[in-house]
């Protein structure tokens, strides 16, 4: 008997992230009820999902632990069967799975948390990887894998690639399709693919629109269905906003709009005033051009330019130097 007819997959929803944001965690909320939507509508029987539940490996928030918790009720509730496998994020120690934050998924007599490698009816389901386990991955043959596995030469983000690092290569896997969460761009190479994470999450997902779930039917081709609500990252100069303002602005979207033409103090707040409510957009930043930061300054406050992260993750990319992996360090800070 296989482990599926029909299934549902996604990926890397990161309850808790944003420093435990109530917008963030609401719209994972919101996201399950898609999955199970989607679930129905495709004849789904089956759930499967490919790790990084939570954001936050060293603790976890007790108001994010409620959204957690209703989620879990209800993917239990929308599926005859619930595949969990967990991702780097659940695992509170990097080397080792003997503790992790999604161990209580157990509990639901449909839920089924494969925190092992395990074979069977000719499927392969592969958690985060630990210790010596990465030399028994060549030896695995089945038709399916389903893991969150780290590979090189492939995009962690629009921006960055994974470099050639780590002992997990992708000539070692040998199941005929492999699909994988923990990178969270959608992207194929050969037999393996990763399936994109659930929706963007921030400004490294600029544009990048192809996240949501993937359909599965045993043997046949995989199928993507975008979340229709999901947020948006955009980054426009003021010229286009102003030019085409209902094409480009949009409900829930996260925006940052270069100053590419002068404007007074009074005129970039009523921009903002007007616009964020009128689009029911979530943020919308006016960023000076590069080389005027002396103009920036009139700018300050309540105008919301570039944040601590967005700070860290630029200068974490324009990094040239023998002396730094550029790749590795944006790989550490973007896993704290």
């Amino acid at each position: 008997m296989n482990l599926f007819k029909k299934a549902i997959f996604f990926t890397d929803i990161h309850f808790g992230l944003k420093s435990n944001s109530r917008i963030h965690n609401t719209d994972c909320l919101n996201f399950i009820d898609f999955v199970i939507e989607q679930g129905k509508v495709n004849d789904c029987e089956t759930c499967v999902f490919l790790g990084d539940w939570h954001h936050n490996r060293a603790s976890l928030n007790i108001s994010t632990l409620n959204y957690s918790v209703q989620a879990i009720d209800k993917l239990s509730e929308g599926f005859a069967n619930v595949v969990f496998l967990p991702g780097n994020h659940d695992e509170h120690y990097r080397d080792t799975r003997e503790m992790n934050s999604i161990v209580w998924a157990k509990k639901y007599d449909n839920v089924r948390l494969y925190d092992d490698i395990t074979v069977e009816d000719d499927v392969c389901v592969m958690p985060w990887l630990v210790g010596k386990e990465f030399a028994r991955v060549p030896k695995i043959e089945a038709k399916y894998m389903f893991g969150h596995l780290e590979l090189p030469n492939f995009y962690m983000n629009a921006m960055v690639r994974m470099p050639d690092v780590g002992e997990l290569k992708r000539e070692d896997l040998k199941c005929d399709t492999v699909f994988t969460g923990h990178f969270h761009k959608r992207q194929t190479h050969k037999n393996i693919t990763y399936i994109g994470n659930a929706f963007p999450h921030n400004y490294a997902d600029v544009a990048d629109d192809d996240r949501g779930v993937m359909i599965l039917e045993w043997g046949a081709e995989p199928e993507y269905v975008a979340w229709p609500d999901a947020p948006k990252y955009r980054r426009f100069q003021l010229s286009e906003v102003l030019e085409n303002t209902e094409q480009l602005l949009k409900p829930n979207m996260y925006c940052r709009v270069e100053l590419d033409i002068d404007i007074s103090y009074e005129e970039a707040n009523f921009i903002k005033e007007q616009f964020i409510p009128e689009f029911g957009m979530r943020e919308l930043a006016l960023i000076p051009r590069a080389g005027e930061e002396d103009h920036a300054q009139e700018f300050e406050g309540e105008l919301n330019f570039e944040s601590v992260d967005s700070i860290v993750t630029s200068h974490l990319t324009q990094l040239d130097s023998p002396q730094y992996d550029k790749t590795l360090m944006l790989d550490i800070y973007q896993n704290l």
